[in-house]
């Protein structure tokens, strides 16, 4: 394909389907696109035949590829083949720090918090070899996800041909510049950003403080270092990204946007009202079922010792008003004491029976492939907590609006009659899972019988009364959120089947 057939709906790779065209300029296109693999949504940009800086783009995309930082765009793909030449990264979504400024501005430190994100990510970069050298306020995003995002790092110089003598001067200089307009909503240079221009006094750029009222006056000292040296006072100079990210160490970081309060951990399918993610090298804290099937006795809970204690107290009350009856009975003589009558003994509640399903698979009707990491299914039901099977990470919590759902679903070799399944999930709220039960692994077949909603940890999925069927099916309808985008995860799966007297 020549770049220059290059329109809605082509697809590059046999994989990327460009959709939107977001922005145009000197021979490069930006579009929305759409992975129709892993169905995510990307971001492509393709370039011009008469662009002359390809290899360039595409040697700069591979090597911020292999940079693992979660504040830093993600590129998945790029090439230069057979006259057609693109690179694939993340599709971030969420506010820019224009935006946020505004809308109003931002707390000081609440601003310089972003700013910190960056410079850390800024600083990992340089110890890889890479720069950013493009740092505006519209490549430092907070995301709808309730994360820092830094956008182009070694892409967007790449694409304007911009280099440096001293990448880390400029770098630590554009963290300064970031913090300056994070803390007075004003750009102290000549870029045309959309924010104001920063004052002048005598020809100098006016300070933080100059400018807005409750700078904290540390916050104006770091950016003074970073950025104003006619205002250093004698101060150190921050000149590298490193230093900014020190200096910035302090700063109270932000926050994760709020998804809710965390309900109780074992929730009914009849109240339907009612997941910073675990990491991968981080096992689940077993929950009490799940020690006492690994042999591990649990600790004796405060509710268990004030039962034991009612219990001893309650039985002293018996015996004392029985030797006092005992007492008054012989006192009377021939009246005699009453015998109670013996109360019949109350039947055993059976308990519940593990069943161990015979196979678990990803399960994805609605995408292209219908599998969802099938090759991580089955540590779902090994027994053990530090194992996991996860869905593909979405970059919204509804699956980007792609499918309705996604999940796991269980093969239990016979029908059997299901009394609960209890499900560890991730720490993160933000979960909606559903209990799907049939004799057939169709997702028309089979039925919704318990669904919990904004969950985390372990959770029991309960039906309103007993469902048999072969096929278990834990379903996420909606997922929480995981290193800046969204994914479900199950640790263990344990299915009960009811007891027998």
């Amino acid at each position: 394909m020549s770049m220059s057939t290059v329109e809605p709906g082509s697809r590059l790779a046999d994989r990327f389907r460009l959709e939107d065209r977001v922005s145009e300029s000197n021979g490069v296109t930006l579009w929305k696109a759409i992975d129709e693999i892993l169905a995510r949504p990307v971001a492509v940009h393709t370039f011009a035949p008469e662009f002359d800086r390809v290899n360039e783009v595409v040697l700069a995309a591979r090597a911020a590829s292999r940079l693992t930082d979660p504040r830093l765009t993600q590129v998945f793909d790029a090439a230069d083949e057979d006259g057609t030449a693109y690179v694939v990264s993340e599709w971030v979504s969420g506010d820019s720090l224009a935006d946020l400024l505004s809308a109003g501005g931002l707390e000081p430190e609440r601003g310089a918090s972003l700013v910190a994100e960056a410079a850390e990510a800024l600083a990992h970069a340089h110890e890889a070899g890479l720069t950013h050298l493009q740092l505006t306020p519209a490549r430092l995003l907070w995301t709808s996800s309730g994360t820092v995002k830094l956008l182009g790092l070694a892409v967007d110089a790449s694409i304007v041909g911009l280099t440096s003598d001293d990448p880390a001067r400029d770098d630590a200089e554009g963290l300064g510049r970031l913090l300056y307009a994070a803390l007075t909503g004003h750009w102290p240079s000549d870029e045309d950003t959309g924010l104001p221009p920063a004052p002048m006094d005598d020809d100098k750029v006016c300070t933080p403080r100059q400018v807005t009222a409750g700078v904290p006056g540390y916050l104006d000292t770091i950016t003074c270092r970073a950025l104003l040296p006619e205002s250093r006072r004698g101060l150190t100079p921050l000149s590298t990204p490193a230093e900014v990210a020190e200096a910035l160490s302090e700063v109270p970081r932000p926050a994760p946007v709020p998804v809710g309060p965390v309900p109780p951990a074992v929730l009914q399918s009849e109240a339907p009202d009612t997941l910073t993610s675990r990491s991968a090298t981080m096992p689940p804290v077993p929950s009490m079922a799940q020690k006492t099937s690994l042999g591990m006795r649990p600790p004796a809970s405060s509710g268990t010792l004030s039962r034991v204690l009612v219990t001893v107290l309650v039985i002293a009350v018996m015996l004392v008003v029985g030797i006092g009856a005992w007492t008054v009975g012989r006192s009377l003589g021939n009246n005699p004491v009453a015998t109670p009558t013996p109360t019949e003994a109350p039947t055993a509640t059976p308990s519940p029976v593990v069943v161990k399903p015979g196979s678990a698979i990803g399960f994805d009707p609605l995408g292209d492939d219908q599998e969802e990491n099938p090759q991580l299914s089955n540590y779902a039901i090994d027994g053990k907590p530090s194992t996991d099977w996860h869905t593909t990470s979405y970059n919204s919590a509804d699956f980007g609006r792609l499918k309705e759902g996604v999940g796991l679903i269980l093969d239990m070799n016979q029908p059997v009659t299901i009394s609960d399944v209890m499900v560890t999930l991730a720490d993160t709220p933000g979960a909606s899972v559903q209990l799907k039960v049939g004799n057939a692994a169709d997702l028309s077949v089979l039925k919704t019988v318990a669904e919990v909603k904004n969950v985390s940890g372990t959770v029991t999925l309960t039906p309103g009364k007993p469902v048999t069927g072969q096929y278990v099916l834990i379903w996420f309808t909606r997922l929480p959120p995981h290193e800046g985008r969204y994914r479900g995860t199950i640790y263990d799966v344990i299915v009960h089947s009811p007891g027998s007297a």
